[in-house]
């Protein structure tokens, strides 16, 4: 049976089991079978999921089946309304050496800003530079992608959560938190339910 883990990914944690500096290891005593669903950034935080379940892994990480991801970017400056018209369109970033246009997203200014644990170390404060939390649901996940998007309209990223996946969130998680989903709970957020039925009806044959 396949185990389904979510956790609040801190700051400055690989997202590996073994290697030098901080890995996944070091939060929960995991099955040895399991590993990330994706990737955080050593500098990113938030929601990963942590499975043995490879027609999940195939789902969430095959480009055609684009599933909605949200999260939380601390920005440099005020972003003005054109800019997130920007990102909402797409725009141009680098992707393997190649100019590349992302997929029209949602984004939106967060007012208030959110209710996030504290990040350890601090976000560097200036009062100088103001800054501004905005929220940006992609359904394609390029890598750093979030930071390479507002840093293409003019507006640097400071911090990066990753809020959810879908209608799975970690909502009133602690950094490092670890908590165990079970299968019919993980596809049901997840918006999969259909997708495993038809997986299930392809092995039979």
């Amino acid at each position: 049976m396949a185990r389904y883990y979510i956790i609040y990914k801190p700051f400055g944690v690989l997202c590996q089991f073994s290697g030098e500096g901080q890995t996944l290891a070091s939060l929960f005593d995991f099955p040895k079978e399991v590993y990330p669903v994706g990737r955080l950034d050593k500098d990113s935080e938030g929601l990963l999921i942590i499975t043995d379940d490879k027609s999940l892994n195939h789902h969430l990480l095959n480009p055609r089946f684009g599933h909605q991801r949200t999260y939380y970017a601390q920005v440099e400056g005020e972003p003005e309304p054109e800019a997130l018209k920007g990102l909402m369109q797409g725009v141009m970033i680098n992707v393997e050496g190649r100019d590349y246009k992302t997929k029209p997203a949602i984004a939106k200014t967060l007012d208030p800003i959110p209710s996030l644990p504290d990040r350890d170390p601090p976000i560097r404060y200036r009062a100088s530079i103001p800054d501004t939390w905005i929220s940006l649901t992609l359904i394609e996940g390029k890598n750093r992608q979030v930071r390479k998007m507002t840093a293409a309209i003019g507006y640097p990223t400071l911090r990066l959560v990753r809020w959810s996946m879908e209608k799975l969130t970690i909502a009133n998680f602690k950094v490092g938190e670890v908590q165990e989903l079970d299968e019919q709970t993980i596809y049901h957020k997840l918006g999969l339910t259909g997708f495993k039925k038809t997986e299930a009806n392809k092995s039979r044959r």
